[in-house]
Protein backbone atom coordinates (compact mmCIF):
# COMPACT_ATOMS: atom_id res chain seq x y z
CA UNK A 1 0.00 0.00 0.00
CA UNK A 2 1.45 3.61 -0.70
CA UNK A 3 1.57 5.76 1.60
CA UNK A 4 2.20 9.48 1.54
CA UNK A 5 4.66 11.44 4.12
CA UNK A 6 4.37 14.93 4.21
CA UNK A 7 7.22 17.09 5.55
CA UNK A 8 8.78 20.12 6.02
CA UNK A 9 12.50 21.08 5.39
CA UNK A 10 13.97 23.37 7.79
CA UNK A 11 16.38 25.61 6.75
CA UNK A 12 17.76 28.79 7.95
CA UNK A 13 15.68 31.14 5.82
CA UNK A 14 12.81 29.05 6.40
CA UNK A 15 10.75 25.56 5.69
CA UNK A 16 10.05 24.04 2.67
CA UNK A 17 7.01 21.62 2.53
CA UNK A 18 7.84 18.54 0.47
CA UNK A 19 6.84 14.40 0.02
CA UNK A 20 8.13 11.42 0.13
CA UNK A 21 6.86 7.98 -0.81
CA UNK A 22 6.31 4.74 0.92
CA UNK A 23 5.04 1.10 0.00
CA UNK A 24 3.85 -0.71 3.05
CA UNK A 25 1.98 -3.63 4.51
CA UNK A 26 -1.86 -2.65 4.51
CA UNK A 27 -2.79 -1.05 8.02
CA UNK A 28 0.93 -0.47 8.45
CA UNK A 29 2.37 2.88 10.10
CA UNK A 30 5.95 3.92 8.29
CA UNK A 31 8.52 3.18 10.92
CA UNK A 32 11.99 5.00 12.18
CA UNK A 33 13.92 2.56 9.36
CA UNK A 34 11.54 3.56 6.77
CA UNK A 35 12.06 6.84 7.16
CA UNK A 36 15.10 7.11 7.45
CA UNK A 37 15.70 5.20 4.47
CA UNK A 38 13.22 7.31 2.29
CA UNK A 39 14.80 10.35 3.64
CA UNK A 40 18.62 8.47 1.93
CA UNK A 41 16.87 8.11 -0.99
CA UNK A 42 16.31 11.63 -1.19
CA UNK A 43 19.71 12.78 -0.68
CA UNK A 44 18.62 13.50 2.91
CA UNK A 45 20.71 12.16 5.87
CA UNK A 46 19.08 12.09 8.75
CA UNK A 47 19.04 10.75 12.14
CA UNK A 48 15.70 10.60 14.41
CA UNK A 49 16.28 12.53 17.35
CA UNK A 50 13.11 13.33 18.90
CA UNK A 51 10.20 9.94 18.42
CA UNK A 52 6.90 11.59 19.80
CA UNK A 53 7.34 14.53 17.31
CA UNK A 54 9.17 13.10 14.76
CA UNK A 55 11.95 15.22 14.33
CA UNK A 56 15.06 14.20 12.08
CA UNK A 57 18.45 16.30 12.27
CA UNK A 58 21.46 15.67 9.51
CA UNK A 59 24.36 13.67 9.89
CA UNK A 60 25.99 16.27 8.42
CA UNK A 61 25.45 19.92 10.21
CA UNK A 62 25.22 22.77 7.88
CA UNK A 63 23.07 20.91 5.44
CA UNK A 64 19.93 21.87 6.62
CA UNK A 65 18.46 22.42 10.57
CA UNK A 66 16.07 19.57 10.88
CA UNK A 67 12.87 17.90 9.10
CA UNK A 68 10.00 17.87 10.51
CA UNK A 69 7.13 14.62 9.67
CA UNK A 70 3.65 16.91 9.36
CA UNK A 71 1.40 14.08 8.09
CA UNK A 72 0.41 10.75 6.63
CA UNK A 73 -1.45 9.90 3.61
CA UNK A 74 -2.83 6.28 3.38
CA UNK A 75 -5.38 6.56 0.76
CA UNK A 76 -7.46 6.07 3.52
CA UNK A 77 -10.30 8.41 4.22
CA UNK A 78 -10.06 11.07 6.75
CA UNK A 79 -12.91 11.72 9.45
CA UNK A 80 -13.32 15.42 10.06
CA UNK A 81 -16.03 17.80 10.83
CA UNK A 82 -17.35 19.79 8.28
CA UNK A 83 -17.96 22.92 9.84
CA UNK A 84 -20.07 24.71 6.75
CA UNK A 85 -22.03 21.91 6.85
CA UNK A 86 -22.61 22.09 10.65
CA UNK A 87 -23.76 25.78 9.87
CA UNK A 88 -26.07 25.14 7.18
CA UNK A 89 -27.65 22.31 9.17
CA UNK A 90 -27.74 24.51 12.05
CA UNK A 91 -29.53 27.40 10.77
CA UNK A 92 -32.02 24.41 8.90
CA UNK A 93 -32.88 22.99 11.89
CA UNK A 94 -35.89 25.05 14.47
CA UNK A 95 -34.40 27.25 16.69
CA UNK A 96 -34.98 26.45 20.41
CA UNK A 97 -38.14 28.14 21.94
CA UNK A 98 -37.12 31.04 24.11
CA UNK A 99 -38.80 30.59 27.46
CA UNK A 100 -42.22 32.04 28.50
Amino acid sequence: MECIVHFEVVHEDGPKKLRGLLFLDKGASPGEAELVEMFKDMKFNVRLTDREKLIFKPVNPGDFVEIRITGYDNGQEKTKDDHNLKSIVGNLLPQKPTGL
